[in-house]
């Protein structure tokens, strides 16, 4: 089969249609007119990214999902310019009549209010504090955290209020944030963790393209070892005849590094991302494209993606077992334990709304 060449270089999706889920109006360019402004205009220009501030009235979202470890979120951006193909959070853009490939990792939404809000969370009197997960949805050290400093900002909150909080990342941009993940983790009050997906820098370019490379984030993992700051490496997503192959060298040079844990999560498909991670097969290995699916099926019940509680993030079948025994084994060979990550919460102090620390 011949390869296809990328319709958007640096970006993970090919395509920017609007899903239909929703029931909202589709939009499709006609052929004769962009063929006509093409002979205007010239080809179409380099999609840049936008940033659309927005204001939301509560910052803190609540779940009672039965098998995830955490029961609130902060996600200070909407979309992200990691632009990682098979980012689970892409359907949330089709909600608001985006596109979740293109509009995805090129229009993005910032909260800047974030910090007050929380402010006003923790400061309610029947406010029970518990472990606040951040980069659950988008990653909250994407590029324009460069700019806006929202993820800093939350942090800084919650040093101020002794309220404990996980981080998951793609970036080594979590570094400019080591002074405050430092003294928070001398207070038991953090954990980060950062996702590496393969050792391949090309790869990585092909599924992240705007995500640090792996020798950064590995690096970033290591610094912040050096600082005292409890860390996770999350091998995520795993996906079958792309990146599992680098399960084990991953492995090894988290053991090495001396992270506190390492994980493994594998491909999740829901929605409108199944599609465009087709397409992005199609694009860039067409002479796997067939077994890479076949394997995904065989794990998700003969599915695309299985949304069930628990089975979203425990496959089935003689490949899911495959990999739990290379983890273990690597593990095992790296010397990585494992040990649960327990933060502390009985030290939390309610701000006021001013500002000021309560005196209570």
């Amino acid at each position: 089969m011949s390869k296809l060449e990328p319709r958007h270089r640096g970006r993970g999706a090919q395509s920017g249609e609007v899903s239909q889920r929703f029931g909202l109006a589709a939009r499709e360019a006609d052929g004769d007119w962009r063929d006509a402004m093409e002979a205007l205009d010239g080809p179409p220009v380099k999609l840049r990214t936008t940033v659309t501030e927005e204001h939301p009235k509560t910052i803190l979202t609540f779940n009672q999902s039965p098998d995830i470890r955490f029961d609130r979120s902060i996600n200070a951006y909407r979309g992200c310019e990691h632009g990682c193909v098979y980012c689970f959070a892409r359907p949330t853009h089709a909600y608001h009549d985006l596109s979740p490939g293109l509009d995805f990792e090129t229009k993005l939404f910032a909260k800047p209010n974030a910090a007050r809000l929380l402010r006003e969370t923790l400061s309610r009197p029947k406010y029970i504090p518990r472990p606040i997960a951040m980069g659950t949805n988008t990653d909250p050290y994407q590029p324009i955290e460069k700019r806006y400093e929202i993820t800093r900002q939350v942090l800084e909150l919650c040093l101020e209020t002794r309220h404990p909080v996980t981080i998951t990342t793609k970036s080594d941009r979590v570094l400019r944030d080591i002074d405050l993940l430092a003294e928070m983790a001398t207070h038991n009050l953090v954990v980060v963790a950062i996702s590496v997906t393969s050792m391949d820098p090309v790869l990585s370019g092909k599924l992240e393209p705007r995500a640090a490379s792996p020798t950064k984030r590995l690096s970033a993992l290591e610094k912040l070892v050096q600082a005292g700051v409890p860390v996770h490496c999350s091998i995520s997503p795993v996906i079958p005849a792309i990146t599992d192959e680098f399960m084990e060298e991953i492995i090894r040079r988290a053991g090495i590094i001396g992270v506190d844990g390492c994980g493994w999560i594998p491909l999740r498909l829901p929605h409108e991302v199944a599609p465009l991670f087709r397409e992005w097969l199609d694009v860039h290995y067409p002479d796997r494209a067939g077994k890479v699916m076949q394997i995904v099926r065989s794990i998700r019940k003969g599915r695309d993606n299985d949304p069930s509680f628990f089975g979203r993030f425990k496959p089935s079948g003689v490949w899911a077992d495959l990999f739990r025994a290379r983890f273990r084994i690597a593990c095992r060979r790296a010397g990585i334990e494992n040990k649960a990550f327990n933060l502390e919460t009985v030290a939390f102090r309610s701000p006021t709304r001013d500002g000021q620390l309560s005196l209570l």
